[in-house]
């Protein structure tokens, strides 16, 4: 059983900066391919980005490509999301997960959510 929780999240000023990270407990993170994922208000849940079990390969949406990293640290077993050059509509709850399976469409692991709201 793997658990996730998120931080780092807040309030921002449109083109600002804000880094989530994504922490794991009760089991190695370098055994599952972690992705982030939001939530606007009023939408669906939605794919934000993934990394796989050692961050060498990586995989946005189009939506964020060129402003968001996500990259990795398995020896703190961790995983973030630098976002740069936010975006009000950038704003929603945001989620980590992880899986076993790199670009899999179902995670079997979640946390709780962390809300990021970007001001314009």
């Amino acid at each position: 059983q793997v658990q996730l929780v998120e931080s780092g999240g807040g309030l921002v000023q449109s083109g600002g900066s804000l880094r989530l990270s994504c922490a794991a407990s009760g089991h190695n993170l370098s055994d599952y391919a972690v992705a982030w994922f939001r939530q606007p208000p009023g939408k669906e849940r939605q794919f934000v980005a993934t990394i796989s079990w050692t961050g060498s390969r990586t995989h946005y949406t189009n939506s964020v490509k060129g402003r968001f990293n996500i990259s990795r640290d398995n020896a703190r077993n961790t995983v973030d999301l630098q976002m740069d050059s936010l975006k009000p509509e950038d704003t929603a709850v945001y989620y980590c997960a992880a899986d076993r399976i790199f670009l899999t469409t179902t995670y079997n692991y979640w946390g709780q959510g962390i809300q990021v709201t970007v001001s314009s």
